[in-house]
């Protein structure tokens, strides 16, 4: 009898745990940022994701754009992608639910307390989408810290929460709200990466869904020559 109860037990708590791990989408990014010298930049970045654990890919994207570092404070930037948003109940399910084209202009600044580092980022995006024209507006304010010892001026971790409000100039004017947890490890000053946790609410809205990811990251940041830089450790782009 105890050891019918105890393999009910483990049988209960693996189909728990497999319901969890089921609720869970992916959220995989592959980013390449390229120095031109202090101040400017160019970047190009992949994403796909799935509505459940690495099943049901239903999105993904890739952009590119151009930086400009005003100062340690300030940096502004502009990019564009292609975003493909498929529907529910399977891997890439036709038709799609969103075949969008946007283009973003944006401003990050920066502020630093102690080891802590404040992010303010603010995005306006024009987006031309299979349903027509639409804009957004981001805010996303995020916080990080540094962990570890330095080594060649970097530490080697990094904790990283941010949270991101999604308006629009229509009703009913909130769309998303979207809060990430994330551990940032850079084995090098070019390489980082990045696991991390998204909540996200969406309302009423027509392109990716989803309520919770496990995120996986990896960001490659490259100069050229002679570029002497103070390398950073911005908080990395969630899109």
């Amino acid at each position: 009898m105890k050891i019918f109860k105890i393999n009910l037990l483990i049988f209960c708590f693996s189909v728990n745990a497999t319901a969890q791990i089921n609720t869970i989408g992916s959220w995989n990014i592959l980013n390449i940022k390229y120095n031109l010298n202090e101040k400017w930049s160019v970047f190009s970045e992949a994403q796909l994701r799935s509505l459940k654990f690495y099943n049901n890919f239903h999105y993904y994207e890739y952009k590119g754009g151009v930086d400009f570092k005003l100062n340690k404070y300030l940096k502004l930037s502009l990019g564009a992608g292609s975003y493909q948003t498929y529907r529910e109940g399977g891997d890439f399910v036709k038709p799609k639910a969103n075949d969008e084209l946007r283009i973003w202009p944006q401003i990050l600044l920066f502020q630093s307390i102690g080891n802590f580092k404040i992010e303010q980022r603010y995005r306006s995006e024009f987006r031309f989408t299979s349903n027509g024209f639409r804009n957004r507006f981001r805010y996303r304010l995020g916080l990080s810290h540094p962990l570890g010892k330095k080594k060649n001026g970097d530490s080697p971790f990094q904790f990283s929460v941010s949270n991101e409000i999604f308006l629009t100039n229509n009703e009913p004017y909130f769309e998303r709200n979207r809060f990430l947890l994330a551990l940032n490890y850079k084995p090098s000053t070019a390489s980082t990466f990045q696991l991390g946790y998204i909540h996200q609410l969406d309302y009423k809205i027509n392109d990716e869904t989803g309520r919770q990811f496990f995120q996986i990251g990896y960001f490659l940041e490259l100069s050229r020559k002679n570029v002497n830089l103070n390398v950073e450790n911005d908080l990395k782009e969630i899109d």
